[in-house]
């Protein structure tokens, strides 16, 4: 399996993949989560089943899914301390003459506010077009997902329509809006 090694630097942040030796930066802003602000905030989660050899299976899995040209995972780190803010993640939809990914992202919502999301997420999607040569980036955001939609928006991806009954989740087929960025 060959490694996947692809990183972005913006003004404050280092976008990678994750290391075995980001364990304990991982694990411990997991732990300083506040709890839950909103439907679509996990808040604080019971981390127990987290250990070091749990966390070296997860950085394999996802060496193994980028090896595949199925699943790109970055951890998003603060340049001045390291300190682990969230993750940026693309999912390769298809690729032959679409060039086609989605893209997810979370930021510890103890970091909110703060411009983290959308400098990284801003980043990743260079890093998407010039490194993983995707042409068409989506994100799959909830009806009611204000703050998520705020961030498409701020970086530059563009409402194109609703995707009924596209996901299930809550225990239901859930719609979705669909906002993407092309590369130029």
């Amino acid at each position: 399996m060959s490694q996947f090694n692809h990183s972005l630097e913006t003004n404050r942040l280092i976008l990678r993949p994750y290391n075995k030796e980001d364990y304990l930066h991982w694990l411990t802003q997991f732990n300083n989560r506040m709890p839950s602000q909103h439907k679509y905030d996990d808040g604080k989660i019971d981390m127990s089943i987290c250990t070091i050899d749990w966390f070296e299976k997860l950085v394999h899995n996802h060496q193994r899914m980028a090896s595949e040209d199925k699943v790109y995972v970055f951890g998003i780190f603060r340049k001045e301390d390291h300190v682990h803010l969230g993750t940026v993640d693309f999912s390769t939809i298809m690729r032959d003459e679409f060039q086609w990914a989605r893209c997810g992202y979370t930021i510890h919502n103890h970091f909110w506010s703060q411009g983290y999301g959308k400098e990284s997420v801003k980043g990743a999607i260079r890093l998407a077009f010039e490194k993983l040569h995707y042409h068409r980036i989506e994100a799959h955001i909830n009806l009611d997902n204000t703050p998520s939609i705020k961030l498409a928006e701020s970086v530059g991806m563009r409402f194109e329509c609703v995707r009924k009954g596209f996901i299930f989740e809550f225990d239901e087929w859930t719609d979705n809006l669909i906002y993407f960025i092309n590369s130029k």
